[in-house]
């Protein structure tokens, strides 16, 4: 039986990386060690976690992680509140497939797309 999944995405640069997530998003650092080079942050029951890539390029990064939410309306207010970078195509929609959708870009452009079934 699966149980979870903990998606792994590149990063440039922890300290950025960690107050995006913590600051922004309002996620929490996950663990109580601080590894070189990785970082996990936590947020409900969702795990994300970072690898440093440090030459890493953000126009082709492709990194994506779809996340499920009860409470669309109030994350995509919280992105417009906190000045995140939403793609131009990635602002709130009810789409055909029965999901109410956004999606933001991290510093990194890794794309966090949030859905909520219709």
């Amino acid at each position: 039986m699966l149980t979870n999944i903990s998606p792994k995405l590149p990063m440039r640069n922890k300290p950025i990386t960690r107050d995006f997530y913590l600051n922004k998003l309002g996620f929490k650092e996950f663990g109580s060690a601080d590894f070189d080079g990785y970082l996990m942050v936590q947020k409900d029951s969702i795990q994300i976690h970072f690898f440093e890539f440090k030459a890493l390029d953000p126009k082709e990064n492709y990194g994506q992680v779809y996340i499920r939410t009860d409470n669309i309306d109030e994350w995509y207010q919280l992105a417009l509140d906190k000045n995140v970078g939403i793609p131009t195509a990635g602002h709130l929609q009810s789409k055909p497939w029965q999901q109410k959708e956004f999606s933001l870009l991290d510093p990194d452009h890794n794309l966090l797309t949030f859905g909520q079934a219709l």
